[in-house]
């Protein structure tokens, strides 16, 4: 009896394990079927069919309050990320640059760079060709994050 009893508690880790912590058909629910079944199994070979539909109830029912309570949104909010993220991968730079904006690469232009403009660093790609660092550029456009210069000659 105390094999059984162990079994079910096992699965009921287990399956509480698979909702909160390991979501997703992983090693935990395959361990709380095999020790849930094990328990029935048990049940009905060593205490014939009245104690196996017993325990078949009782895991049932102990499964079925374990999936309530693991799926209630107070549960959740106590795993949940309380911290709002307000940044953002990178800011707009036809906001800050104009086009036709001079400035000069600060780095070697091949096609992709740095170059600073009105005081600023920027990522930028040269529109053909390569460009030497201190050589004078042209903005004529934008690209995502980069803008995109040509060189001034």
């Amino acid at each position: 009896m105390l094999v059984i009893l162990l079994l079910i508690l096992l699965a009921i880790l287990f399956l509480v394990a698979e909702l909160v912590l390991l979501p997703g058909l992983s090693v935990a629910g395959v361990l709380s079927l095999i020790c849930g079944g094990s328990a029935i199994y048990r049940a009905f070979t060593d205490f014939g069919w009245e104690a196996g539909v017993v325990v078949t109830l009782i895991e049932l029912v102990l499964a079925l309050a374990t999936i309530v309570f693991s799926l209630r949104a107070k549960t959740w909010q106590r795993f949940a990320l309380k911290q709002q993220v307000d940044s953002s991968a990178g800011s707009k730079v036809e906001h800050e640059v104009r086009v036709g904006a001079c400035g000069r690469a600060l780095s070697r232009l091949s096609p992709m760079g740095s170059v600073e403009i009105d005081g600023k660093i920027y990522e930028a790609k040269l529109l053909s060709g390569y460009a030497d660092p201190q050589t004078p550029v042209e903005v004529v456009g934008f690209e995502n994050t980069s803008v995109i210069v040509k060189i001034i000659k």
